[in-house]
């Protein structure tokens, strides 16, 4: 199988508002963990024994069952860290439009992605879902693979485990949350969605 080289995003120290140096270090190590996992889950797959495949257990099996996790825990630290770093830009207004539609207004979309993320112990995100053609907040937990939608497309993911903010925050995560709006990229956001519209 493929393997996957982490990414740096070493570009983001010393340019977010709210969120350490020392926090972002952290992350990036815990996010190349999930890395070199998904590369040894995939490294072990084409060698376990499908023969001995069952629900019980099996080598196979168990690889199969575990391998969301990594491959969950590295593509959404990915986005995570792609939509960081605001430079001033706004969200588009087609994207606002949508959003406005769904919540009913921008605060109404803010208020919603708050509460998702307060809900989660995982990560609360802004999908296109492509099967209601509305875009739409989601909230993940339980190992990054509990409550993804069939097909949703991410366009702002939120990590809400406290590993994201505890050395700044603690406990304080409503102080999170405010950071990470200030620090949201929409270029990357609007892209996102341009591409999803597509």
């Amino acid at each position: 199988m493929a393997s996957h080289v982490a990414k740096s995003y070493e570009n983001l120290l010393g340019k977010l508002h709210g969120i350490s140096d020392t926090q972002l270090k952290a992350h990036f190590t815990l996010y190349q963990g999930y890395v070199k996992k998904l590369n040894e889950i995939w490294e072990k797959l084409p060698k376990a024994d499908k023969a001995t495949a069952n629900y019980s257990y099996g080598d196979y099996s168990e690889l199969r069952r575990r391998e969301p996790v990594p491959y969950n825990g590295t593509f959404l630290h990915e986005l995570y860290f792609e939509n960081l770093g605001a430079n001033g830009d706004q969200c588009s207004p087609e994207l606002k439009k949508a959003l406005e539609a769904s919540y009913g207004s921008w605060d109404g979309w803010i208020a919603d992605l708050k509460a998702a993320a307060n809900s989660s112990h995982g990560w609360a995100m802004t999908v296109f879902d492509p099967n209601t053609k509305t875009v739409r907040n989601d909230l993940v937990s339980s190992e990054h693979h509990v409550g993804l939608l069939v097909g949703a497309m991410p366009l702002v993911v939120l990590d809400c485990w406290e590993h994201a903010y505890f050395f700044d925050y603690q406990t304080k995560k409503a102080d999170y949350l405010e950071a990470f709006f200030k620090n949201l990229s929409w270029k990357s956001v609007n892209e996102r969605y341009a591409k999803a519209m597509k």
